[in-house]
């Protein structure tokens, strides 16, 4: 691990679900407060309810990438994608169980959904711990985290591109019957397991994998606002631009710690051409 101060698994896990899910419910909860008031006021609520979703799967796109580094550097390179795949199959379970169960009352099932994923991420690290016996100590705990992280992105998305998390009205006929789901299952492992994937080696350190982990995030967050100007419109163009910006952002970001660190590499001096 890096000498580097790093930030622990329980405040990445507070941001994860704390955010992930605040954006989740916003995008339940404005539109309401905007019946309320009326007015241009609620038009402007209705149309950037949406992209708080997404905003809110960043943060858990952020908090599972880490979870990721933390299962994987017990030398799982090859199995990053696995480890992805795994979770957000969890996660569409998860979620879909959740919303689906919980009909009348919409408040109760992103939270459903994130317990009913920790379940079932809690249930298989422990099988690949104890029965596999892959001997990894964090195996449990990180298949857990990991599994709410993609539960969170799977409604978060989903949500961004339906209007909001609503199961029957919104998230079927906007999200399933089309065909988006897919998308956002692969777009979304991708984004939660490349952070890792691609800072892996020697010198690997967390703040870089964090700001690559904002990035793939947000990255997902424009493709998704794409396919949201399909489904509803003007709001799928605010995610879209507003995904394009926080890119550009956590990039610039990645990519001056990518320069720091080989600026770093580079001061030691040139290898020796013979041995001393």
């Amino acid at each position: 691990m890096s000498e580097i101060k790093e930030r622990s698994p329980d405040q990445l896990m507070v941001f994860g679900i704390i955010g992930g899910l605040l954006g989740i419910y916003l995008t339940y909860l404005l539109p309401l407060a905007g019946e309320r008031i009326g007015g241009k006021i609620e038009i402007v609520l209705n149309t950037i309810a949406p992209v708080a979703g997404a905003l809110g799967a960043i943060c858990a796109v952020i908090w599972g990438a880490d979870a990721v580094r933390r299962v994987a550097k017990y030398g799982l390179g090859t199995g990053v994608p696995s480890i992805g795949q795994i979770a957000l199959g969890m996660g569409i379970i998860a979620a879909m169980f959740g919303l689906a169960i919980i009909k009348t009352q919409p408040l109760a099932g992103p939270v459903v959904a994130v317990i009913t994923a920790s379940i079932i991420g809690f249930i298989i690290g422990w099988f690949a711990q104890n029965v596999i016996k892959m001997k990894i100590p964090v195996m449990i705990r990180c298949m857990t985290e990991i599994a709410a992280a993609g539960a969170i992105i799977i409604i978060g998305y989903s949500a961004a591109v339906a209007g909001n998390y609503d199961f029957v009205n919104n998230l079927i006929p906007r999200v399933f019957d089309n065909g988006v789901i897919l998308f956002i299952f692969w777009v979304g492992a991708v984004a939660m397991l490349h952070p890792f994937n691609a800072c892996l080696g020697p010198d690997e350190k967390q703040k870089r994998m964090l700001y690559l982990a904002g990035s793939t995030g947000a990255s997902t967050m424009a493709i998704v606002g794409l396919a949201a100007i399909i489904t509803i419109g003007a709001s799928g163009a605010i995610t879209m631009i507003l995904g394009i910006v926080l890119w550009i952002i956590f990039y610039k970001k990645f990519w001056d710690e990518v320069y720091n660190d080989a600026a770093s590499v580079v001061g030691t001096g040139l290898i020796p051409k013979t041995e001393a």
